[in-house]
């Protein structure tokens, strides 16, 4: 019988599960949102639960549809939202809490403290990130600050934390499996990239105990990870790939060399440069992490995260209802011939890479009577470019490297305008790949070479296929005064987040 890889791609606002044959084309999809939680201003949750109902539901409506039997499933692979915290009982699987989201800013203010007192060297030099309130270890150190007995009962090992990979490797285990990857490690603030351990001082500093954290595994190995219990999909399967989405969508675009880059237009932005063997240390305020670890072999990369990418869009058909459906976006930005003078600052959650104002909130600049729905719009997809443009900027001095193009991929790269805009901004091509679900493609990618389904990556490298190539057509004066008015509206944001805290 024909063999397929099941990939499970849990995102931050929906959870899917694609099925990929050999030759990396998709044969079925399923696809389910969940609700998210805004308890108070800067606050994000989920239910793990529905989480994991969602994403369970979805690889059994996909097996389904197709007729594909479980026992044609060669393997599994995990693709999740990272930084994502959930905290649960180990006797039970019942979370403590709702699960803490990476948008989430409430442990803002203990990052402040922690730089404060001199320790973001510490942690930058150790797990190549910045303080701030996006990774997760801050996030547990709430939790467990805040939930009476937690940390006791962590200490006891009675309580499990993981990122989401980690989650609903648990949960298909039926509680066997407490893993995470080396690429969700690396986004905890408690993962060492040179001991490539959990880091004792880093924990001791945020008051977590080891107890309660997973096993690190490689992304993908020469002996599987763990297997899913038969009565979930109907057969013993093997987890035998996971990695982080945006690390998944890196290697999903077949970016396996040193000095390619892709950008994935999600509820956010996030922007991976191959910087392979070399761990390359940042000195514009981007990110170094894992990309993905296959067998021995550890690869590694920079990166530059947006807070608030396709949410924008989200933000406007939900919050200001301007448009019905998220895909009315562009056909309203296009209405326009510009954006008529106004420039949208989407810091709703604070601003990320590179200027991490974890307090800045949204501003709009540049409003005139003559302000319409249009302009609105079209100012919001191009606030997208833009701060994909700072983290561009930003990754090429870092790394001393001048791309010549970006693959592309995520929801909002299927709108031309938008890429077409992303092309004149930065001035280099911008490449859309055939197969756009490039998160899961990697999920899969890195569990078929786990079970011998693919046999070599440069297998893989061949699968990948351009589907538009998005050349720049904005000449340079026009390109730089878009970019000076940017600029402006961040500095006058960030100017008022500070008066206004005052």
């Amino acid at each position: 019988m024909e063999q397929f890889i099941l990939a499970l791609d849990q995102g931050t606002t929906s959870s899917r599960a694609i099925l990929f044959d050999q030759a990396g084309t998709i044969r079925g999809t399923a696809q389910r949102e969940f609700q998210q939680y805004f308890p108070q201003p800067g606050w994000v949750e989920h239910d793990a639960e529905e989480i994991w109902e969602s994403q369970l539901g979805v690889a059994r409506q996909v097996l389904a549809q197709t007729r594909i039997a479980a026992t044609q499933i060669a393997a599994i692979g995990i693709a999740n939202q990272r930084e994502t915290t959930v905290l649960w009982e180990r006797a039970t699987g019942q979370p403590l809490a709702r699960a803490i989201v990476w948008q989430d800013r409430r442990t803002a203010d203990l990052c402040t403290e922690l730089q404060a007192a001199g320790l973001a060297p510490l942690f930058q030099e150790k797990t190549g990130l910045l303080l701030d309130a996006y990774f997760s270890g801050t996030k547990l150190k709430w939790l467990l600050d805040h939930i009476p007995g937690a940390r006791q009962r962590a200490a006891r090992g009675e309580l499990a934390f993981g990122t989401i990979d980690s989650w609903l490797a648990w949960k298909l285990s039926d509680g066997r499996c407490h893993i995470t990857d080396v690429s969700n490690a690396s986004r905890t603030l408690l993962y060492n990239l040179h001991t490539r351990q959990w880091d004792d001082a880093l924990l001791r500093i945020l008051d977590i105990p080891h107890e309660v954290l997973p096993e690190v595994r490689p992304s993908s190995a020469l002996h599987v990870l763990g297997h899913s219990a038969a009565h979930w999909l109907g057969a013993e399967l093997p987890i035998a790939g996971i990695a982080g989405d945006q690390q998944a969508a890196t290697f999903g675009q077949a970016c396996l060399t040193p000095g390619m880059a892709k950008n994935t237009y999600g509820t956010g932005c996030f922007m991976l440069l191959n910087t392979g063997a070399q761990a390359i240390a940042s000195h514009h305020r981007l990110l170094t992490t894992v990309a993905w670890q296959i067998g021995e072999r550890m690869d590694y990369a920079l990166e530059g995260s947006v807070f608030m990418g396709g949410a924008i869009v989200q933000w406007l058909r939900d919050g200001l209802g301007i448009i019905a459906q998220s895909a009315d976006i562009e056909s309203l930005a296009a209405s326009v011939a510009d954006n008529g003078g106004v420039v949208l600052v989407p810091a709703f959650t604070g601003l990320g890479a590179p200027h991490w104002q974890p307090h800045a909130r949204a501003s709009i600049f540049g409003m005139s009577r003559g302000t319409h729905r249009g302009h609105i719009a079209r100012a919001a997809l191009e606030a997208i470019a833009f701060q994909c443009a700072d983290l561009l900027t930003a990754m090429q001095q870092d790394s001393a490297v001048q791309l010549s193009e970006l693959r592309v991929d995520g929801g909002a790269a299927r709108n031309d305008l938008l890429m077409q805009f992303q092309a004149d901004i930065l001035g280099i091509a911008v490449v859309r790949p055939r197969i756009t679900e490039t998160t899961a493609l990697g999920a899969a990618y890195l569990a078929g070479l786990a079970v011998g389904f693919w046999t070599s990556i440069a297998d893989l490298s061949a699968h990948w296929q351009s589907e538009r190539r998005f050349e720049p057509a904005m000449n340079d004066y026009a390109r730089k005064a878009l970019l000076t008015r940017w600029h402006a509206a961040i500095e006058q944001t960030i100017v008022w987040q500070e008066k206004t805290a005052e």
